[in-house]
């Protein structure tokens, strides 16, 4: 009898510490992370995700939307965190609000950036082995287009070149129309803006398999410049004077503090989240590996977070304490 008591109790203890356990994960918050639509900030959303919903117990979901949309929706608590803003891109859109205390900056993601405009690099030095001769070896600066707008021609207007610019809906959109001007390039080329990332690279891969010439704007890191031999035009060097909307962005882009962000608010709702946030660090050549990974395999931005967590135990780890860093390692082994 007291074995069967003793039986029921235990039975009932283990039903309450399950209950229990179970009502503290589902009082957890969801943590909701920005989708500003290129691919490089949803690898990170993907890796940030996983270690959040398998270490720390935490739901989380993605809202997308342009850059704009998102940022605003950083700033008012519709969205928690962001993990990769271009901070001298969004300018006093970002510092703004840094100042006012309604973001809050946890961390730099990466540092080793690049963007612009770029061109197959077989156009300045030609390809022996694909036997393509160079047809603009003089191109060296976004200027020395000028001369070349012919190579470049936009088969909707064949009395322009056609330069492939930022997709719709990114502050760098405005950037480069601003750019175009201010260097003179509107009176050889028309400005066309593709209308989402997947639909820029896919043009830049087409004309780079055939070999073809084109100009378009892109960035680093990415599995584009992961994948092809591509040269970053030269620009005027970079000032804070030249970079401004009234000047015309008239120079370099500057390589820049990629950072994280997050609402203000979630250090209070989930200070273990933010300070985990607050060590994630990486590199441009890990996010095109990742990404570069994630082509040639067919897989989604996700997956390839996950084999970034599997090949790459020595940098993540360092971010979360030895008992999260468990959690996850079980969770996707």
């Amino acid at each position: 009898m007291k074995n069967k008591i003793f039986s029921v109790i235990l039975i009932l203890l283990i039903s309450i510490i399950l209950i229990s356990l179970t009502v503290s994960a589902a009082a957890k918050d969801k943590i909701v992370f920005a989708d500003p639509g290129w691919d490089s900030v949803r690898f990170h959303n993907g890796v940030a995700q996983t270690i959040i919903e398998e270490g720390y117990g935490y739901p989380t979901e993605v809202i997308s939307g342009s850059t704009a949309a998102t940022f605003l929706g950083l700033k008012e608590g519709d969205i928690d965190a962001y993990m990769e803003i271009w901070t001298t891109n969004l300018g006093d859109t970002y510092y703004g609000p840094i100042k006012e205390g309604i973001i809050i900056e946890t961390s730099v993601n990466f540092n080793d950036n690049a963007q612009g405009l770029y061109v197959p690099t077989y156009m300045i030095k030609g390809n022996s082995k694909r036997g393509i001769e160079a047809t603009t070896p003089d191109l060296k600066t976004i200027y020395d287009l000028k001369d070349c707008w012919e190579l470049l021609k936009d088969e909707e207007d064949p009395s322009k070149g056609r330069i492939y610019g930022s997709p719709p809906g990114w502050k760098v959109d405005e950037i480069l129309r601003a750019k175009v001007k201010s260097s003179n390039l509107d009176e050889y080329y028309n400005y066309f803006s593709p209308g989402s990332d997947s639909a820029l690279s896919a043009v830049i891969v087409a004309a780079y398999e055939k070999g073809e010439s084109i100009v378009a704007y892109y960035w680093e890191p990415t599995w584009v410049m992961g994948m092809l031999d591509m040269t970053l035009l030269e620009d005027e060097p970079y000032s804070a004077e030249k970079w401004t909307e009234e000047n015309g962005y008239a120079c370099e882009f500057a390589a820049m503090d990629i950072a994280i962000a997050v609402n203000k608010d979630l250090p209070e709702r989930a200070p273990e989240v933010v300070e985990f946030l607050s060590h994630y660090h990486t590199t441009s050549a890990m996010a095109s590996a990742a990404l570069s990974y994630m082509m040639k395999n067919e897989c989604d931005t996700r997956d390839a977070a996950v084999w970034f967590l599997k090949t790459r135990e020595d940098v993540w780890t360092k971010w979360v304490p030895e008992e999260i860093a468990e959690k996850v390692k079980e969770a996707i082994n």
